[in-house]
């Protein structure tokens, strides 16, 4: 092979070309960048002298606003949509920085805007009165829609406005959008909007709740009309722990049921955001029949489980039309807790002994201690099923850890077996007491009042909570024993 031969890979005039091509190229590149750089001081200075010219303007106002006090914070504004450029310059330390201005974050959202007049809607009647409000069914005048509206409770001695309970429901009732919970339509006020004591929620009219109709149903509901309520329930609320919202005041009277058999949760008058792990919460929560037992015994940190044992009670209501654990205060619905579910232990609820209030009971010794939840609540419900026993026991465990979510209470065997849930489009329907005349209702608790006090239940003695249950009951040629 000859030596003398040119390399392929040698320079021609065709790559020196395309060298000083590049080479123009890179430094064209470089003068538009140093130009940009130019215009972009030119404008910075610019604003520094235009900003400079102002504060000089505006130094004889400071000097007499500083007289007579100090002087209002300003806003720094975000920057212009279009140009993505501020009012001034980025300041560090004191210092000027020679970046660009940086981004501000902006959230979009919509206009402000004035609330409508309760006077566009015509009070019908009054449908009952709660903790946090009174509701009414009412009619649109323009479009002969029938609402309810709920007007809010406000304490006319406290002057700190609208109180933060009414403002999480409107919050929360505005950012939830699923067939099981209530839709709130809009927010109106009165006709004077120097008072803030006339705030009213629109939200959907529901023919009923599901306590009124438990009140006046000669029979119980059917295992199958049982199971499509406690789906749409467990659907309603799973939306809402997806959601990091705790409703915490779940009860029969706060369900609605409207005549095409669909069931809404409604009242988020205690409802609030949460997050993972949960903050420090007030204890003083859920009405006195549906509170979970951790809450009774002080604890400020839980979950959804609190939400999951007031299930479990809407459960056992369903299958008697009666509340399921009525105590006359925080004792006696510990005691009927302790009755139904055992008395807790170590074993079956680890570490509830550190909790405030359980640290001076006096409970039955391991020898004396309760039958297990699931044989307890066989003998009070003999017409369950095995599944829904399991279900049933599962929700009113002591322990909070071990009560299921609401997913998984949708994927429960109870809800698989026959009879299967009946169509909701199948479902009874009811007259509707909402739409005729004021509820009469007999007295049952109502939710917790913000601000009052938890009760301390300080020293009590269970000990002798399952004392007669040794006696038997005899009949015909039988015993009845609980064990």
């Amino acid at each position: 092979m000859s030596s003398t031969g040119k390399s392929r890979w040698a320079n021609d005039e065709e790559d020196a070309a395309l060298e000083a091509q590049r080479k123009r190229e890179k430094e064209e590149k470089k003068r538009l960048k140093a130009e940009k750089a130019r215009k972009i001081e030119a404008e910075r200075q610019e604003r520094e002298a235009a900003a400079t010219a102002q504060r000089l303007r505006e130094q004889p106002a400071q000097d007499q606003q500083s007289a007579n006090g100090p002087p209002a914070k300003r806003r720094r504004l975000s920057q212009d949509r279009e140009t993505g450029t501020g009012g001034a310059g980025t300041v560090n330390n004191g210092n000027e920085s020679s970046s660009s201005n940086r981004l501000l974050l902006r959230f979009e959202g919509g206009p402000f805007g004035r609330c409508r007049s309760v006077e566009n809607y015509d009070k019908l009647n009054d449908i009952e009165e709660g903790a946090y409000g009174w509701v009414a069914r009412a009619q649109e005048v323009s479009t002969g829609k029938i609402v309810a509206l709920k007007r809010l409770k406000l304490d006319p001695k406290d002057r700190s406005g609208l109180p933060v309970t009414g403002l999480r429901e409107i919050q929360i009732l505005k950012d939830c959008n699923h067939r099981n919970v209530v839709k709130l339509q809009e927010v109106v006020v009165g006709e004077d909007t120097s008072k803030i004591e006339n705030i009213f929620l629109v939200l959907d009219f529901i023919e009923h709740d599901l306590k009124g109709i438990l009140e006046d149903m000669p029979e119980p509901f059917l295992a199958s009309e049982v199971k499509t309520l406690l789906l749409q329930l467990a659907s309603g609320v799973n939306y809402l722990h997806d959601n990091w919202i705790l409703h915490r005041d779940l009860k029969a009277s706060n369900l609605l049921l409207n005549n095409r058999g669909q069931l809404k949760i409604a009242d988020f008058g205690m409802a609030r955001y949460v997050g993972d792990p949960p903050p420090k919460l007030t204890q003083l929560v859920v009405t006195l029949w549906y509170r979970a037992p951790e809450l009774l015994l002080g604890a400020t940190r839980y979950d959804r489980a609190i939400d999951m044992w007031s299930i479990g009670c809407i459960f056992g209501e369903l299958l008697t039309r009666e509340p399921l654990l009525q105590g006359k205060n925080e004792v006696d619905e510990l005691t009927k807790i302790f009755e139904l579910c055992g008395v807790p232990t170590e074993e079956t609820w680890p570490g509830f002994k550190r909790l405030p209030n359980a640290r001076a009971l006096r409970l039955p010794t391991a020898s004396k201690s309760s039958p297990a939840t699931s044989f307890l609540l066989r003998a009070k419900f003999p017409l369950l099923t095995a599944a829904g026993v399991s279900l049933l026991s599962g929700l009113l465990s002591l322990d909070p850890d071990k009560r299921p979510t609401a997913k998984e209470m949708l994927d429960h065997e109870y809800f698989r077996q026959d009879p299967k849930p009946k169509q909701e489009a199948m479902f009874p329907t009811f007259p509707s007491k909402a739409g005729q005349e004021r509820r009469r209702r007999r007295q049952t608790p109502n939710a917790p009042v913000r601000g009052q006090q938890a009760a301390d239940l300080g020293a009590v003695d269970f000990s002798g909570i399952f004392s007669g249950r040794e006696r038997e009951e005899r009949g015909g040629g039988f015993a009845l024993r609980m064990v």
